[in-house]
């Protein structure tokens, strides 16, 4: 069983990683856009552009939300991602209460946790990445596949 869980891993990582990275390009648009029900607090608006730190962070959150989605640049988005992601946790929320669940951190905290994971994982099977690695010439053989973590 676990050999044909392992087989599936890089599938999974991807599949997270796509996932991941649209609810967080989602929440980018609504805050610079006002779809979806525009930014949070702002009863179907956008954040007015330049605000510190609302608009960057919708800014961070479109962009890198788009690059881990395609998987492009993965990790370096990620790793951008988290940290805003860490910021808002502990800028914003942290200071109203100790838990996320009392101070309405649940989304930060989990996304995060949730790129941190891929800063280290990487892009899985179905990225631009590995697309790309596969292509280089020069780089052919096992050294150039991406690897992930087994358990």
């Amino acid at each position: 069983m676990s050999a044909r869980l392992n087989t599936a891993q890089p599938y999974a990582l991807g599949l997270f990683r796509i996932v991941v990275g649209l609810l967080f390009a989602c929440h980018g648009a609504a805050s610079l856009f006002g779809i979806l029900g525009g930014a949070v607090g702002t009863d179907g608006g956008t954040v007015d552009t330049g605000s510190w730190p609302g608009w960057y962070a919708a800014a961070i959150q479109l962009v890198c939300g788009v690059l881990v989605l395609i998987g492009l640049g993965t990790r370096a988005a990620a790793f951008l991602a988290s940290g805003s992601m860490a910021y808002a946790y502990f800028k914003v929320h942290q200071p109203g209460a100790l838990w996320p669940l009392e101070n309405g951190g649940e989304p930060s905290a989990m996304f995060c946790w949730a790129f941190l994971l891929l800063v280290f994982t990487g892009s899985g099977a179905l990225s631009l990445d590995r697309l790309i690695t596969r292509r280089s010439p020069g780089k052919r053989g096992p050294s150039a596949r991406q690897t992930t973590a087994t358990a």
